[in-house]
């Protein structure tokens, strides 16, 4: 193991201690459900409860759905995890730390993340325009990645498809 290694095994550690520790004074405790459910969102980045289930029964068969949501339910209310929607389904569960913008395309579902800072302009406008407070990082923009663009161009209003 390097020291790398080390250092990240150190800082799970410590996410760990202060989440028990978060559960214990809110009057929870961390079960081993808990820790499988959160151990799966970590894992799998960004996941739809179904996903999260799938991966907790791999471990632990005796896992419901029912827990998985009621758990992810929980970490969210402490700000451990948050949910993004990435389209019509069901929501995406990923890690607080875990922080972008999602572009989703919606030809092909391809989901990219670029830097949140890329809404900036907009963050301070809406901040100044409104008083609103842009949370980036819950944000997911539906449009067209560049391979579906060059293969859909879009319709123009008049064409012939467009009134058809």
């Amino acid at each position: 193991m390097t020291s790398s290694d080390d250092a990240v095994d150190a800082t799970t550690i410590d996410q760990v201690e202060t989440l028990r520790r978060t559960l214990h004074e809110r009057g929870f405790r961390m079960t081993p459900q808990r820790q499988l459910v959160l151990d799966a969102v970590e894992e799998l980045e960004h996941a739809t409860p179904e996903q999260i289930c799938s991966s907790v029964q791999r471990l632990a068969p005796a896992v419901n759905i029912t827990t998985v949501y009621r758990t992810l339910d929980l970490l969210e209310r402490l700000g451990v995890v948050r949910h993004t929607h990435l389209g019509h389904g069901a929501p995406s569960y990923s890690v607080r730390e875990h922080e972008h913008l999602h572009l989703v395309c919606h030809w092909c579902g391809q989901v990219a993340e670029v830097p949140t800072e890329m809404l900036d302009e907009l963050a301070g406008q809406l901040r100044n325009g409104f008083g609103f407070r842009l949370d980036a990082t819950h944000v997911a923009l539906s449009g067209s990645c560049a391979k579906c663009a060059a293969e859909h161009p879009p319709v123009q209003p008049g064409d012939a498809q467009a009134d058809a």
